[in-house]
């Protein structure tokens, strides 16, 4: 499949949504919906920017001037579909870029029909809402639901190839980073080389920058996650769960793995073993036609005959992302989790337990076949030793 049917076929699957919700229209404000659907990509999504998808008729995007110009070096829209709002709409406290967009778009959406908007977005203001609300007369707002996400859960061929080579990126950087981490480094030194890592890629293929920087919660602190990094170092008898990346054409493989410094006490011995058979049972149950609720079960009859309870999910979809998340915000491996896994899906399954004072973090990329499961990496399950 050529891009240009890539994406045809991403349109079109989303306006069958429209059709089937009765929509007239919905507005894009996701970065990672914005590039599933055209390909755009810049760090432009702290200021206001959208696309238009009207039920019938073509897209149009708009981005701040000075954006707007860029967008023909990565989207797919021609110039005409690409609209600029004025620079002194920037970051006013009177006016608000919204107001602009909705001049625009009033004559593109059907009259009276509801209009959706990406409610949960992290770079939807409240703001935005209102302007869009009263620039809009005579239409009703309602939530997408995330509807252009969910869309985007079953990967395309495309989209497969595009998270093997993250997980090779993401496999070489946690590879430097385990070989790296060692008494007297400092944080943020370890920090700098699994950037770069991420950065550089792999011979085969460049890397490109991650939703999330890397976090390594160490020593008293590894109990919490989603901590990032200090200029402290890094002290043997500690251990540090390292999570990161890999990242190709804004695709998404994370990993994660725990290093111990020193020898290593029982408790921690012990949680790595459950863990690891933890992640052997998980990975053995997922598979097309087992819904995500089977697939945590899996995992919890493993820790809680061990007498663990681990209350936060264990996995989540993923593909593209931008900052601050690479989740895509639609399935969760945890209780009551109805969805029926299919082929072409992909999870980063996280298996964290964090504890009083110290933790343990094993996590692998995947994606769902029809009778299993493929890993985006091939590091070991283990607890990481260094003596």
């Amino acid at each position: 499949m050529d891009g240009a049917t890539e994406y045809a076929d991403r349109l079109a699957r989303v306006r069958a949504v429209l059709a089937d919700r009765g929509l007239g229209a919905l507005i894009v404000s996701d970065p990672a919906n914005l590039f599933y659907l055209t390909g755009y990509d810049a760090w432009s999504f702290y200021t206001p920017q959208c696309l238009l998808v009207p039920a019938d008729g073509e897209v149009q995007l708009f981005a701040r001037a000075m954006d707007a110009a860029g967008a023909s070096y990565t989207c797919n829209l021609r110039a005409d579909q690409v609209h600029g709002y004025p620079e002194d709409l920037v970051h006013r406290p009177d006016v608000h870029p919204y107001d602009w967009i909705a001049g625009l778009c009033r004559d593109l959406v059907p009259a009276g029909s509801d209009v959706a908007f990406e409610g949960d977005a992290h770079y939807f203001t409240a703001r935005g809402y209102l302007a869009l609300s009263n620039g809009l007369p005579g239409h009703r707002l309602v939530d997408s639901a995330e509807l252009v996400n969910w869309v985007r859960l079953v990967k395309s061929p495309y989209e497969l190839g595009q998270l093997r080579i993250a997980g090779t990126i993401a496999e070489r950087a946690m590879r430097i980073a385990l070989d790296q981490l060692k008494p007297g480094l400092r944080q943020c030194d370890l920090v700098a080389d699994i950037l770069a890592a991420q950065t550089i890629g792999t011979p085969e293929h460049g890397g490109d920058y991650p939703a999330i920087v890397p976090m390594l919660p160490t020593g008293d602190a590894a109990g919490t996650p989603h901590l990032t990094w200090t200029d402290r170092t890094f002290k043997a008898g500690e251990a540090t769960t390292i999570e990161l990346a890999g990242v190709f054409g804004r695709y998404h493989a994370p990993l994660a793995r725990t290093v111990m410094l020193g020898d290593p006490p029982r408790r921690l011995r012990e949680t790595a073993k459950i863990v690891a058979d933890g992640m052997q049972a998980t990975l053995s149950t997922i598979r097309a036609g087992v819904m995500g609720s089977v697939v945590h079960a899996a995992f919890n009859d493993v820790i809680a005959a061990q007498g663990l309870i681990k209350d936060s999910r264990i996995g989540y979809s993923i593909g593209i992302g931008y900052p601050p998340d690479w989740g895509e915000r639609t399935v969760s491996l945890r209780p009551g989790e109805t969805t029926v896994l299919a082929e072409g899906m992909a999870f980063h399954v996280i298996l964290g337990m964090w504890m009083d004072g110290w933790g343990y973090e094993l996590s692998e990329p995947v994606v769902v076949t029809a009778d299993g499961v493929e890993r985006l990496t091939g590091l070991s399950h283990e607890l990481t030793i260094r003596r």
